[in-house]
């Protein structure tokens, strides 16, 4: 990765969206010649992240929990208990759109009244919706999840020369026993590898946020630490 001199603005300190009683700041990218899909995946490798049609990545002076997370797809085997879920959905379509549709947004606000009504993302709002996951530089890929004719998931990914990225996976609260969010990763993961890609990125970790344990299941897998990718193992 070459080095670049960026042009970035920094966030007011606000509540801290995975630890509680903690403060965060956002560094906030201002080069507009870097939103384009060639630059997003030189910042994403730099622990950068999509919000929208911006991107960010978090600066805060006191702590350094925010671990980008991302999987060298050629190299995962799933665990006992992924095969469990890979079977448990045997019975899923996988279909994928480049456009957005009316029932997405229906599925989203559903899931965000049933799972999320005690965060920033309550109420849902179309307007939310598409400011957080749509973006005119980089249209994402969704990945519809169906059982029968019924809609019950999508994955919103971002298609990049060397990486997909997952953006955010909502489903239907009712199939919570299918386990939707881990079979939507390991579907991503299908998904690069039958593309061709060397990654899928997850976003950040955060060890004491128990939301996000799910990501850390998914072994091997590298953390940006330090600036340095290190690869976590099993039992790492």
């Amino acid at each position: 990765m070459r080095e670049v001199n960026l042009k970035v603005g920094l966030t007011p300190k606000h509540p801290c969206s995975y630890l509680p009683g903690r403060l965060e700041q956002l560094l906030v990218l201002l080069d507009r010649e870097l939103l384009c899909p060639e630059g997003y995946e030189q910042l994403l490798s730099a622990g950068f992240r999509r919000s929208g049609a911006d991107i960010y990545r978090p600066r805060c002076q006191a702590c350094q929990a925010c671990e980008s997370l991302r999987i060298a797809v050629h190299d995962f085997t799933p665990g006992r208990s992924q095969k469990r879920i890979l079977r448990k959905n045997r019975d899923v379509r996988l279909v994928l759109s480049e456009q957005d549709k009316p029932e997405y947004f229906t599925l989203y606000q559903h899931y965000i009244h049933r799972r999320h009504r005690d965060g920033t993302m309550y109420p849902a709002s179309r307007q939310q919706y598409e400011g957080f996951l749509l973006c005119p530089w980089l249209p994402p890929l969704f990945m519809e999840f169906h059982q029968g004719d019924r809609l019950i998931g999508v994955a919103v990914t971002d298609l990049l020369s060397e990486a997909l990225s997952a953006m955010y996976t909502f489903y239907d609260p009712d199939e919570e026993h299918r386990s939707l969010g881990t079979f939507a990763i390991l579907s991503q993961i299908d998904l690069a590898r039958r593309l061709n890609k060397h990654w899928l990125y997850l976003g950040y970790q955060v060890d004491g946020c128990r939301k996000m344990n799910y990501k850390q299941h998914f072994r091997p897998h590298q953390r940006l630490i330090d600036g340095h990718w290190q690869t976590m193992k099993d039992g790492a």
